[in-house]
């Protein structure tokens, strides 16, 4: 049995939110109208928190259920989010955030239900799917119970743990272990379909990982067959948890960086921009237009080379290993990219608040045209290997399928969504770096299944080139590539080791770090697997008092074990690749 000492809460001792001028966003205004708006059509109880970037709206936890199920009639179908904040000063000590996005009217609202210590929510389970997971994200991390909830036990921490991790009060040295024998026994429900079927086989128990290939070693699949038939399946994840929301309450803003790398470490960039673009935003500046091109130019090649490493190594799940040392080949080109830029390379933390670390070397550009001449090649010739092909096609055809109401009641987004035939894409929905002077198209298709998901992501590579091509063909912006601010961007070494004032603002910075307004404020990119969206809660001190990942592959795993149900082991496998999870964004 392990060894485990009393927990035991330490008082939060954190600053308190401090007189300097509070964040207002430019677009508080219009947010405030259509607040007002959809706090009309809702009970006489919901109140408005005005001066938001995003129609905000206060629900008391008993209208909760009432609320989303009016919103979601409203046509706010897709739930993207689900979360906590912890204020321990106050009476009602967290807030339960809840996101909703309706992509009809591509507008976005935000539901805060404030809750004290010991209170108990409504579970929103039965209005989306998606909030079965991230209800008991909230439980494992803040200790808020949801009444009603299926199934309300621990999903990023193991059985063992004690306390909640995300509580101000909690410390973030603490250790719990978990031995062999204290892990959780799974044994998934058989589904309502198969539960009077009569059957000549015995029905088993199977695991699947998290020590198999397929599950490249963080997910856990049990699975209870009838045969080779799956009829009933249930998921564990965790493996990964590498406490990243916690770690970043502890850092400066700029030491955030790091950590979003290793959320979704396929396309590391991407999660830079999100996340830098987020504080931006907070603080009201703008990159210069040159860092904006590279930032817009990467995350278009982080994007091929992240649908590379999904296809590539699905198809290696399949048994296709030549596809998949041929698209490593140009992912590796592009890793060298990004190395030719700042050093690194799958981990890169190119970017910085206010622009970039460095300057793109003098032959950036003509580097970014060999690829883009060459990897059309690679794309097509893999495409013909396999789209074709009768034994893959029947491996990936009807397999997986999820239907566009499912989908968007778990909050699916990115390349699994727009494979049910929704086209909701970040960059032309919300665009950022100036998507929308560019000419491209938002690849869908419809059917929902593994072969959609085929599909979308080898269209998607080929609009990437297309963006590519007319980011070369314009040029890099001629100008710095970081904000000229001092309170932001750390002055030259020249002016440094000559300037006192200089040598002031860079002792400020390296002491205090950057101090954005008083406010919270939420920023979405379009990730390689969906909307990658960071929700950043500052107190104007130089560390983060919150900061929030929503992570697109987590709502899309949660649908995993309901999408296998009725199919087979060599099913589930072909349909997990298609997925795209990516275990440090997942677990975050």
């Amino acid at each position: 049995m392990s060894t485990l000492t009393k927990f035991s809460s330490i008082p939060y001792t954190g600053p308190a939110p401090t007189n300097r001028q509070p964040y207002v966003p430019v677009d508080a205004p219009a947010a405030d109208a259509r607040g007002a708006e959809l706090k009309a059509e809702l009970p006489e109880s919901v109140a408005q928190e005005a001066g938001q970037d995003l129609p905000t709206l206060v629900v008391p936890k008993e209208d909760i259920v009432s609320v989303l199920g009016n919103l979601k009639s409203a046509g706010y179908n897709l739930p993207l989010d689900l979360w906590g904040v912890d204020y321990p000063r106050r009476e009602q000590r967290f807030d339960v955030m809840y996101q909703l996005y309706s992509i009809d009217k591509n507008e976005r609202v935000r539901l805060k239900v404030p809750v004290a210590e010991g209170e108990k929510v409504p579970t929103a389970s039965g209005v989306f799917k998606g909030y079965d997971w991230y209800e008991r994200e909230v439980f494992d991390m803040y200790g808020v119970r949801f009444d009603g909830h299926p199934n309300l036990r621990r999903i990023l921490t193991h059985e063992m743990f004690q306390g909640h991790a995300l509580r101000k009060d909690y410390d973030p040295g603490q250790r719990w272990l978990l031995s062999e024998k204290d892990i959780s026994v799974l044994t998934p429900k058989v589904a309502p379909q198969f539960e009077n079927v009569d059957t000549d086989f015995e029905r088993v128990t199977l695991n699947l990982g998290p020590s198999h290939p397929a599950t490249h070693g963080t997910l856990r699949i049990v699975v209870t067959l009838d045969g080779e038939t799956i009829i009933g399946a249930d998921t564990e994840i965790g493996y990964l948890h590498r406490c990243m929301e916690k770690m970043s309450e502890t850092h400066t803003y700029q030491q955030v960086i790091p950590y979003t790398d290793r959320l979704n470490y396929c396309s590391a960039i991407i999660n830079n921009v999100g996340y830098c673009l987020t504080v931006e935003k907070l603080l009201g500046i703008q990159a210069p237009e040159r860092a904006q091109h590279i930032r817009l130019m990467l995350s278009e090649f982080m994007r091929i080379a992240d649908h590379i490493i999904c296809i590539g190594t699905n198809l290696v799940d399949m048994g296709a290993l030549t596809n998949f040392w041929y698209l490593f080949q140009p992912r590796e080109e592009i890793l060298g990219l990004v190395e030719s830029c700042c050093g690194a390379r799958l981990l890169p933390s190119y970017l910085r608040i206010g622009g970039l670390a460095l300057d793109a070397p003098a032959d950036f550009l003509r580097n970014c045209q060999t690829l883009v001449d060459k990897l059309p090649k690679f794309i097509d010739e893999v495409e013909r290997l396999v789209m074709r092909n009768r034994i893959f096609t029947d491996r990936v055809q009807g397999v997986g399928v999820i239907s566009p109401a499912d989908a968007l009641s778990y909050g699916f987004t990115g390349p699994c969504l727009r494979a049910c035939g929704i086209p909701f894409d970040v960059r032309k929905s919300n665009p950022y770096l100036g998507y929308e002077t560019y000419d491209w198209q938002v690849p869908v298709a419809e059917g929902g299944d593994t072969y959609a998901r085929f599909l979308v992501r080898f269209e998607e590579m080929r609009q990437s080139l297309r963006i590519l091509q007319q980011a070369i063909n314009r040029g890099l912006p001629a100008g710095p590539v970081m904000v000229d601010n001092p309170y932001v961007a750390l002055p030259p070494k020249e002016k440094v080791y000559n300037e006192m004032e200089s040598l002031i603002y860079h002792f400020k910075l390296i002491m205090h770090g950057i101090q954005p307004p008083v406010g919270e404020t939420y920023f979405q990119v379009e990730g390689g697997n969906g909307e990658v969206g960071f929700y950043v809660v500052s107190d104007g001190t130089k560390n983060p008092y919150r900061v929030r990942v929503r992570p697109p592959c987590f709502p899309i795993f949660e649908a995993y074990a309901e999408m296998i149900t009725g199919q087979t082991i060599p099913d589930a496998i072909a349909a997990l690749g298609s997925l795209n999870i990516i275990a440090g964004e997942l677990d975050h």
